[in-house]
């Protein structure tokens, strides 16, 4: 039956009052970096000797400067965006955690002419990382996220993000959800493309959230593509904000596919219990019984316990130990 737009309204308060001075459901990241903790040196991955990261997005552009892409839908289009990644050190990595230091410095190129061709020439003879992020994510916040993650993985090839038309407001779940949705016909341009540069290696997808639900969504439709799967190394879904039948249901139809497959879940990840409550009720497939999940076959890492989020939302992030759960599932994908 469908929600009423006074049953919405009462839930999205309480969904704000849960999230007040700030801290919305998966643009924020809250971390406690440990002084003993060993730097990750500018060098160690790729992206912090040639902070660049490759965009395919079905964010409507605005302009040459920020944003340089808004939250509005628009046509597939391929970009590759200049970061700046944080100092070096260990100063240099508690002011990453605090104030966010990767940040996005400008557009070299943008192109929505056969955007997926040329995502997949910018990848040419190398790993690919591609993340895909969740709820309520501006561009530039995402992008951060993309660099962060590729350097704490030490990446060594190229990272990659497919970002879609989140607004980027707290109120705004039932119009991320469709955006989402909707950007899957993209999504799949974006993986065929890749795979039809014979050149590009494994692909290896992160997906956060709500992102999850699009990853999904799109590997479903790909489901009778054996080349695209073949070059799929891992696929990563951290706390992922799926109805546990529908995610159920779709992963029963991925074949092999599960089994490159890690969940990282958490069964207090507060903003997926939230979420919950906006559908109904239902479980996400990130706060759900760990048993029914590996009866499909996928891995999970249960993160109950660990970390210092308060949400408990973005550990893949915000906690180092989970972050090895994200590297430790990539190397297995390595041999796939």
């Amino acid at each position: 039956m469908p929600v009423s737009r006074r049953a919405l309204s009462c839930r999205l308060a309480a969904l704000a009052a849960v999230l007040a001075f700030g801290l919305s459901a998966c643009a924020q990241t809250e971390t406690v970096v440990s002084p003993f903790s060993e730097p990750t040196r500018a060098d160690a991955s790729a992206i912090g000797k040639e902070p660049e990261l490759l965009v395919v997005t079905t964010r409507k552009a605005i302009g040459p400067r920020q944003p340089f892409f808004g939250s509005d839908r628009g046509a597939l289009t391929f970009a590759e965006a200049r970061l700046s990644p944080p100092g070096d050190g260990i100063s240099g990595r508690v002011s990453s955690a605090v104030s966010g230091d990767w940040a996005v410095l400008g557009i070299d190129s943008q192109t929505s002419a056969d955007a997926g061709r040329a995502f997949a020439q910018a990848a040419t003879g190398r790993d690919v990382l591609l993340y895909v992020h969740g709820f309520n994510e501006t561009f530039e916040s995402a992008a951060r996220s993309a660099g962060q993650l590729s350097h704490s993985l030490e990446f060594q090839g190229r990272t990659a993000i497919f970002t879609w038309p989140s607004g980027g407001k707290l109120f705004d779940y039932a119009y991320d959800r469709e955006s989402a949705l909707w950007s899957r016909d993209g999504f799949v341009r974006a993986l065929q493309a890749l795979v039809a540069n014979p050149t590009v290696g494994r692909i290896h997808i992160v997906a956060h959230s709500m992102g999850t639900f699009l990853t999904l969504e799109g590997l479903r439709e790909l489901r009778d593509s054996a080349d695209v799967y073949a070059r799929i190394g891992s696929v990563v879904l951290a706390s992922p904000d799926i109805d546990i039948d529908a995610f159920e249901q779709t992963v029963g139809k991925l074949g092999p596919l599960a089994r490159r497959m890690t969940l990282i879940i958490d069964p207090g990840d507060r903003a997926l219990a939230i979420s919950s409550r906006i559908a109904g009720g239902v479980a996400r497939a990130g706060a759900a019984d760990r048993s029914r999940l590996e009866a499909l076959g996928v891995r999970v890492a249960d993160t109950q316990g660990r970390g210092w989020s308060m949400l408990r939302h973005d550990l893949f992030l915000s906690d180092s130990e989970v972050t090895q759960v994200v590297r430790r599932a990539m190397d297995r994908g390595k041999g796939a």
